[in-house]
């Protein structure tokens, strides 16, 4: 019986048939805040301001890269054996704002460089027993 995929962070991410990160964007300011927790300390020039839950950009583009070859401390779940993976910072395409994610792929062979088109995608982070924990990825787009 497969398992159940759920969110390994709750609320951080949409499930659907195309994944997004999720978002706040202040109603009159329009600035976007990641995590959507994030915004609970507000934008302090805009006291008073409204925030709404927004889908943000699928697609983005590489600001930086860093493949980690140690394996992190808990609660980090790694695999066993551990292996070492990549950490992309992708710069979304309509916030112009900056978000970490891990890479799917191996960054070497993929030939992943700054100013890399990417797009989010979904992938397991660590399985039990009873369920797959899914976070959010960075794949290189096809050229």
């Amino acid at each position: 019986m497969p398992k159940e995929r759920v969110p390994a962070i709750e609320g951080w991410f949409s499930m659907g048939g195309e994944p997004a990160l999720v978002g706040t964007r202040g109603k009159e300011s329009g600035s976007y805040f990641f995590p959507p927790d994030l915004a609970v300390s507000r934008d302090p020039s805009a006291v008073g301001e409204e925030y709404e839950n927004v889908e943000l950009s699928r697609t983005g583009t590489v600001w930086s890269y860093t493949t980690n070859h140690y394996e992190p401390p808990a609660p980090y779940v790694a695999p066993d054996p551990f292996e070492p993976y990549t950490v992309v910072a992708v710069e979304l395409a309509r916030e112009k704002m900056v978000v970490l994610g891990q890479y799917e792929g191996d960054a070497v062979a993929d030939g992943l460089a700054v100013g890399d088109e990417v797009e989010l995608v979904l992938g397991t982070l660590s399985a039990d027993d009873t369920a797959e924990y899914v976070v959010w990825k960075w794949r290189k787009v096809s050229a």
